[in-house]
């Protein structure tokens, strides 16, 4: 398996080919899911005692089992939080796995985590965290999270009152379903301020001032979202951050899909406070443009950090040694093994600049009014709300739940678009209603309108 021989140099070279043709192609089909049953009817047996040769199973993967999933790069595929990595960015995902470059430490990955914290520096600037701020890459929001809020309750457990208490946090119902995920993997209670639009500063000392004695001990940190996943909503951080610092709190942001639009200067404005945050999600997998799996989080005071998810081990001592000094990512976040998911980024920061990125984040912005002009203009559509950063709410006049589903699997099922329903509660009940994500700035106004078309 690990020798180089003719049919590896063949393979490699049908697989280059492949990646040339993914990423010079303009156009591509927006795939359609099969039952497992219907793929394992097509393919057959793949996994066998003997193998069924390389080049079968790539030409079965070229064949039907890649036309089964749904890019998450398509112009059309505006549903949940679609990505839309640079050409830079995907050929240079290959060249990390090339690479096997283990980015757990400096002594293995030097070469590797440098180029991962020259583009966390540029993420960090960002939001205006004081000098002393850094972060790490991880695989995800979720995990960014999970790193923050250990953190943040290992540091409350300092207190010896404190080292055998379970731990309260505090967000809003309209943060990601990965914030309340995480409390449960981290074993913390979580408290839920009843609020679909933002989360305001008066709010939440409502809510703290309502706990019971025993609660407001156990309460160590509040979560902010800066850019609701649902639609695009940013919470009042000035008001939050400084509730957090009167009452002892720590303070984390999760902007893992709203955090691109810190590089925007038409709405930087609208996340003032995000600088006195403790933590910060933002996932560059989502707004920065960079293939999957890639999140970050960052501290205000990353040595925290260090104390609570430093592993200790005989086979790790080495890396404690003076000649392997440097930085280590696994000391920042809950993975030990992990690839250098930040090398892609760097990449293509490094190819286009950050002004290239600046200029591709705002055109998402201007989707989302253009997208919302043309359903105010639209007899049969009407806004849910004002477009927040790149998320659009909107209601079909006359439609049910079930309109709305049928909807998403009829334009699915032609290979047309990705659009899926979601619910807002118009204050009376909770409502299906339609929703667009803008973050490819390949999307055109032409593909706007002719999935706004396909409703009347």
């Amino acid at each position: 398996m690990h020798k180089i021989d003719i049919e590896l140099i063949e393979m490699t070279l049908d697989v280059m080919k492949y990646v040339i043709g993914r990423v010079s192609e303009t156009e591509h089909q927006i795939g359609k899911p099969k039952k497992a049953e219907e793929l394992k009817a097509i393919v057959g047996e793949t996994i066998t005692a003997k193998g069924v040769g390389g080049e079968y199973a790539f030409n079965l993967w070229k064949e039907h089992l890649s036309k089964a999933n749904v890019p998450v790069d398509h112009p059309r595929n505006l549903a949940f939080v679609p990505a839309s990595p640079t050409r830079a960015a995907i050929m240079f995902d290959l060249i990390t796995s090339a690479s096997s470059i283990h980015g757990a430490y400096w002594m293995e990955g030097a070469g590797g985590i440098f180029c991962e914290n020259e583009a966390m520096r540029w993420i960090v600037s960002l939001t205006g965290l004081p000098k002393g701020a850094f972060g790490v890459f991880t695989s995800g929001g979720t995990a960014a999270n999970l790193s923050a809020i250990v953190t943040a309750r290992e540091y409350w457990r300092e207190n010896p009152e404190y080292k055998r208490k379970k731990g309260l946090i505090i967000t809003s119902t309209g943060a990601h379903s990965s914030v309340k995920a995480m409390a449960k993997v981290a074993d913390v209670d979580i408290l839920l301020v009843e609020s679909e639009e933002r989360l305001e500063g008066k709010d939440l000392q409502k809510t703290i001032d309502s706990l019971t004695e025993h609660q407001r001990k156990c309460l160590f940190a509040v979560v902010a979202t800066g850019g609701t996943t649902n639609a695009g909503i940013i919470d009042d951080l000035d008001g939050v951050a400084n509730i957090c610092e009167k009452e002892n709190l720590w303070f984390h942001v999760d902007a893992a899909y709203g955090g691109g639009a810190l590089a925007a200067d038409s709405v930087r404005h609208l996340f003032i406070g995000i600088e006195k945050a403790d933590s910060i999600t933002i996932d560059p997998h989502k707004w920065m443009f960079s293939p999957y799996d890639c999140g970050a989080v960052i501290y205000k005071n990353p040595e925290l950090a260090k104390k609570a998810h430093s592993q200790q081990g005989s086979y790790l001592d080495i890396f404690k040694d003076e000649g392997a000094h440097g930085f280590n990512p696994s000391d920042y976040q809950i993975q030990l093994t992990r690839r250098v998911r930040g090398l892609p980024l760097w990449f293509s920061l490094a190819t286009h600049g950050t002004d290239r990125f600046k200029e591709a984040i705002e055109r998402g912005l201007e989707l989302a009014q253009i997208a919302g002009k043309m359903i105010e203009a639209h007899p049969d559509l009407e806004l849910v709300r004002a477009p927040s950063l790149s998320c659009v709410l909107f209601r079909r006049l006359g439609w049910e739940n079930k309109d709305y589903t049928e909807w998403t699997y009829e334009n699915h099922r032609k290979g047309f678009a990705l659009v899926t329903p979601t619910k807002w509660n118009n204050g009376e009940r909770f409502e299906a209603v339609s929703r667009f994500c803008f973050i490819n700035p390949d999307t055109t106004e032409n593909d706007i309108r002719l999935i706004l078309d396909t409703m009347i």
